[in-house]
Order: C-alpha cells, then structure tokens, then sequence
C-alpha cells in the first residue's frame, strides 16, 4: 500500500502532477484526498442558471433542450446544445469537432457539463466545455452521488475523481484520533470518512464523513497549539513582581483620569503572570480607544521598576512616534531620567527608528544598552543587531499581524532568558479566529470604552446614487462647519498619487477614481474647503516632515489632514471630530473601524462619512452598510470573517500557501473547535510528545513540517 506522503504522480503520472500541483498545490497522495467534493449531484438536481457569472469555471447538472449539429468547414465540426435548469433560464454549450454528441444526446435527458462560462451575442454560454460520459461514449447515469470537485479548464471534475479513486485504492489511510475520544464524540473511523467523502453512499453519508473530518482539522491545529503552550511553560524567564512605592505606583496616583474596571482587571492579569517564573504570553485586545496603551504602559512600569526593560515594537514611523509622545505625556517627569525636570524616580524613553539621524541614534542606542531607557519604542530598527539591552524583560508588539514571527523571536532573542511578551490588537478578534489563530496566547480583552469617551456617528454618503447626488458637497460643509466650530478633520485616500497601484480595480467613473492624497489635497484648497488650513500627510514622505505634520495637527495648528491609512492606529488627537473617507469600498471592514476610531476621542462628538460610487446591491455597499450600522468592533470582526476568506484572515494566501482548514469554518464551528481545544489539552496533558499517538504524531508533525502551519505562528 502507498503512503499518503507519496508524491501524487504515483497515481497520476508526471504530466497530470504538474498540472494538478500548479492548479491546486497538490503535491502528495494525501493532498489529492485532502481536495474534497464541494457539492455532489444527483438525478433531478438540476443547476440554478441564473446564477452564473462570466469568466467562472462551472460544473453544472443541467436538461437537454435541443441539439444542432453542423458541418462548418471540412475540418471543423460544430454541436449547440441547448441547455436548462427546468425554469426559464436556458443557455447554449458550443462543441467543436464531437460528431457523435448528436446522436447520444436527446432532448430530456439529464447531463453534466464543466466549462468557462463566456459572453456570446450578449448571452452566457459554454464554449467547448466537457461532458460527463462512460467508457461506451454514453451520459453517465450510475444513479448514485456524483462528487464534483473545484476544477479548472486543465483538470476537469471527473478527472480529479478518477484520480481520487485510484488513490483510495491504492493508500493506507491510518486511524488518527485515539479510539475512546472517537467513540466519545460519536465519529466514524478515519478510512471510513475519507472514503465516504469522495464515494458516499447517501447525502447523509457524506455529512458524517464530513464532521469526521471537521473535527480532524480542528484538533490537529489545536494539539500543536496545545504542545506550544506547554513548552512555553517549561521555559525560564525572569519573575518581574510588582514592588511598593515604584514607577508604577507613582504613575497611577499621577493620571488625570480614572481607570476602567477592564483597565484594572486586565492589568491585574497581567501583573500576576508577570510575576511567574515563566514568560507570559498574552494577547491585549479591544476595541479602538479602549485605553490599551495605558494598560501596555503600566505592565511596562512594573518590568521596570523589577530591574528590566521593556520595548514596544510598532509597525510605522508615524505610530511609533505617535506612541513615544503619548508615553511622553503620561510618564511627565517619570519618563524624564537625566533631565533637569525628571521625578526623584524616573526612567528613560527612547525612540529609534530607521531614518533617525547619526547622532540622535547613537545616544539612543547607548541609552538602551546602559539601561538607562527603562522603556524602548521603535519599528522595525529595534532588530537591527546595533540595538542591544542591558536586561529586556518585556516586549510588546503593537498591531501583530502586520509583524511576522521572525520579527517578533528577534527580538525577543536580544534578552538573556526569554522576555514576557505582550501581543496587542485594536482589531476585535472573534473568539473562533482567537482560539485558531492566537491560541497559543492568554487572551485579554478591553470592551469598554473610557469616560468622556463619544461615540461616532457614521454615515455612508453614496455619490453613484441619483437621489443623493448633493451628499457629498454636504460632507464638505460639515466639515467646514466643524473648523469653524474650532474643531478639525481627517480627509482619507486609497492612495498617495494617481500613479500608486491599488489592489482594487479602478472604478468606473466620478471623481472619486483620483482620491489620491496629492490630488485631492490641491483639489479641496481650491474648491469645497478653500482657505482652510490643509495639509498632507502619506507614508513616502521624509520621516522629519511626517512627524512635524502630525505635531502641527495635534497642537491644532491645521485644521485638515488628508492622509493615507498611514493615521490607521495609534494617532490620538482628541480635537479631531470628523473623518470623510474617499473611495470608503476599497477599505476593509477592520480597517474602516480603526479609522473611525481616530475621531470622538475628546469631549465631542465624533462623526465618519463612508464616500463611495459604489452602487446599490453590491457587496460593497453591504459592507459599507454595515460598518453605518454598528460600533461593535466584534461584531463587525465576525461580518469581516463572513464576507472574506479565511484564508485571509489565517494569513494562508500569503506566499502561495496551501489552505490547511478545507472543512472547518471558524464561524459556523465554533462548537467543533471548542471540542477540540478541549480534548486536545487533555490528550497532550497525558502525552506530551504523543509517543502513546503515532499516527497522530504524524499528522501534526506533517501540519508543523509544512509550510501552510506559519499561520499558526502569527501570534
């Protein structure tokens, strides 16, 4: 018998395995029986029509209407088919050069067919697609389940299916999952769902298998996760115990502002995992301007009044200037060490980044290594290797999943045992993604919002709409209304220039199609929002420039910043009440809600106008209406994850990578998942290392090996 880590072109061939490795990024026998069905016909069942869409590749089990056969030219011959779904709808399969579809096909009779779906003479149709027929050139009619497999106009549904079924034939298909848990949770044999899967002999059959299967993909993700934390737990780190009469304690008698009970709950939490022998490993999340800084700061104190430093690692220049200056604010004299006006106890802030000067540099670095800078914030610089600690105890990353783990291991690498770390998210994570995702962390979470805190008014202003063709020069006005009322605005673009690339594609018409901030900016002082004070501000300016833009906008000195996503996180300007967004439908859901979050921050209300020549009934506007309807960052997590891959949001369409999850959805399984988490800490209490588990062992060794589990490192 094979294995199921033998290259698939044992079955295939070596022509079929490049195809299907290029198509699908099979590679292995136990890829191809990893391609499971998505759908299976059967007799009766036809294909809905109406719902086909050009350039789609579609397998479709249709009814024969009529067949024209012609002889267009000695060497070409042509077969219409014309094809229904038992309603109106009706549209043409074109073959060429078949002579015998006339014969064998007749009208009624049921067939599948996969092909692209083309415009012609402004009607859909199927150009040379391929049909489902048995050895004796006859319609196959086994009567039974057939699976149909996603496919490309390489690799045909059937072709798969003829794959999968040698494959089955011909591979040992161990048993996984220790025989008490199986029992337990009432699933069928591992051989036997892999079986089902593809040959199932009921619909009911196939649903069993599939649940089989779910929870198969759901476990082995949690076991490995399962393994990391208990390896965690058997590091050494430095216990950093809260003492009396220390930074921290001065710091909270200092704050103008009251703690929330979630600020003092999560703090509490963190303190006491601090104070561990072992390194904490805590995610922070919350919603935008729930006060995670102050709670990151004050962790940060109790690691420095215990000996260490801390680095706050952040992913722009803006934020991690940004960060330097609120700390600033709140330490006051704390953070103020060697300067005349510094506290009798005090410690350093530093700040480096790429584009600081020489000198600026230099000092920073020595502050670091002598330990004078209890607290060290930067980007991406801090990993250089020039950057060295005297004792680093805890670091802190600030929006992770723009960081990859490498980042985050190097710099934890430049402590002399492992450092605490703290992974901070202003991205509400639903609690599936958490336990998938970031399992391998503690999870804290921040819901509400500080007192004083606004709420924001959001409103999506349509311009493709004809009965709100004036909301936009409404827009403007409010925001001449708000400077006059001594308050400012942000203005957002997609883009920097007319030039700068877009993911999206451009749209089709309306001015927004130039919301770029070099363009739009000329374009507001000399229109709607002439002889207010407008400035710019995108990431490809000079780093001086950037930052005098953003003090110069903090201390009120301009009354309209249009920028770029750039101001995404961490910008806090409390005077800031509105926000217009251009081209809102390119933005993602998340992204949207940080932005928002940027205005309300002081005693005022906040309002954000979403502008968009998106038109109705299209996926962006629902989108965008979703955002208009809710402040609930977790709630708009979840119709993030709903109406996105999850592919994308595990990180698996990176760099080519496979999709592990092929079954299990982090929505609709959050009770497969919780099941699993549960059964895999109890299994790897008892078994560590699994060695009473082989084949078990073996699937997660596969899941690790391979290149598809980095997301699991994303935490």
């Amino acid at each position: 018998m094979a294995d199921e880590s033998s290259n698939v072109r044992t079955v295939v061939g070596e022509k079929t395995a490049k195809v299907l490795e290029k198509a699908f990024g099979i590679q292995t026998i136990g890829d191809l029986l990893r391609h499971y069905p998505f759908r299976y016909f059967e007799r009766g069942e036809l294909t809905n029509l109406a719902e086909l869409r050009p350039g789609e590749h579609a397998t479709l089990q249709v009814r024969v209407v009529k067949v024209f056969g012609k002889q267009i030219r000695p060497n070409l011959h042509k077969t219409d088919v014309t094809i229904t779904d038992g309603t109106r709808h009706q549209i043409v399969a074109t073959f060429f050069n078949r002579k015998f579809l006339p014969k064998v096909l007749q009208p009624d009779m049921e067939i599948v067919v996969s092909g692209e779906v083309e415009v012609f003479n402004r009607k859909l149709q199927l150009k040379q697609p391929d049909i489902a027929l048995n050895a004796k050139g006859l319609v196959d009619d086994a009567g039974k389940l057939m699976p149909i497999y996603r496919a490309t106009k390489d690799v045909r549904t059937w072709a798969l299916k003829n794959a999968v079924d040698l494959a089955l034939g011909m591979v040992d298909l161990p048993e996984s999952l220790p025989d008490d848990l199986r029992t337990r949770r009432g699933l069928m044999g591992r051989s036997e769902a892999i079986h089902a899967i593809h040959q199932p002999e009921s619909r009911e059959h196939a649903e069993q298998a599939k649940d089989r299967l779910r929870f198969d993909e759901a476990f082995v993700t949690q076991v490995v996760l399962a393994q990391r934390r208990n390896l965690a737990l058997l590091e050494p780190a430095k216990p950093r115990a809260r003492i009396q009469g220390g930074l921290l304690e001065a710091f909270d008698a200092s704050l103008p502002f009251t703690l929330t009970a979630g600020q003092r709950e999560v703090g509490e939490q963190l303190f006491e995992d601090l104070a561990r022998g072992v390194p904490m490993h805590r995610l922070l999340q919350g919603e935008v301007g729930s006060g995670k800084t102050v709670v990151a700061v004050r962790a940060m104190l109790a690691v420095v009044d215990a000996g260490g430093q801390a680095a706050l690692l952040a992913p722009t220049e803006v934020l991690a200037q940004q960060h330097a200056r609120s700390i600033d604010v709140l330490l006051g004299p704390l953070g103020r060490a060697g300067q005349l006006d510094a506290a009798d106890r005090s410690t350093a802030v530093a700040l480096i980044t790429g584009s600081m000067g020489a000198a600026a540099r230099q000092a920073a670095l020595l502050d670091v290594i002598t330990g004078r800078a209890g607290i060290v914030i930067g980007t991406h610089a801090l990993l250089e290797k020039a950057v060295q600690f005297e004792d680093l105890g805890l670091v802190v990353v600030d929006e992770q999943h723009r960081f990859g783990v490498e980042q985050r291991d190097a710099l934890r690498a430049k402590a002399d045992s492992p450092p605490h770390l703290l992974v901070m998210t202003a991205t509400p994570i639903p609690r599936t993604v958490a336990m998938t995702v970031y399992g391998d962390l503690e999870t804290s979470t921040l819901a509400e919002l500080p007192a004083g805190r606004q709420p924001i008014k959001t409103t999506v202003v349509p311009t493709a709409d004809d009965d709100k063709a004036g909301w936009l020069d409404r827009a403007w006005q409010r925001a001449r209304e708000e400077v006059a009322s001594g308050r400012q605005v942000f203005v957002v673009c997609p883009r920097i220039d007319a030039d700068d690339a877009a993911e999206e594609p451009e749209l089709a018409e309306g001015w927004s199609t130039a919301a770029a901030v070099e363009d739009v900016t000329p374009m507001l002082a000399q229109g709607p929002l002439a002889g207010l004070r407008i400035e710019m501000l995108h990431g490809r300016m000079p780093s001086e420039r950037k930052d005098d833009v953003m003090q110069r906008f903090a201390a009120g000195k301009i009354d309209v910043l249009v920028a770029t996503t750039v101001i995404e996180v961490g910008v806090d300007v409390p005077n800031a009440t509105t926000m217009i967004v251009l081209d809102a439908d390119r933005f993602g859901i998340s992204q949207l809600h940080q932005l928002r979050g940027r205005v309300g921050r002081g005693g005022n209300e906040g309002v954000c106008l979403l502008v968009t020549n998106a038109t109705r009934d299209t996926p962006a506007r629902e989108r965008l209406a979703g955002i208009e309807k809710t402040l609930d960052g977790f709630e708009l997590a979840r119709l993030d994850l709903k109406q996105r891959r999850e592919g994308d949001v595990l990180g698996e369409s990176q760099s080519g990578r496979r999709r592990h999850l092929k079954l299990l959805e982090l929505l609709r399984d959050e009770a497969v998942i919780v099941a699993a988490r549960s059964d895999a800490i109890a299994l790897v209490a008892e078994d560590p290392t699994l060695e009473r588990h082989e084949p078990l062992r073996a699937a997660v060794s596969a899941l690790v090996a391979d290149e598809r589990a980095e997301f699991l490192g994303k935490a």
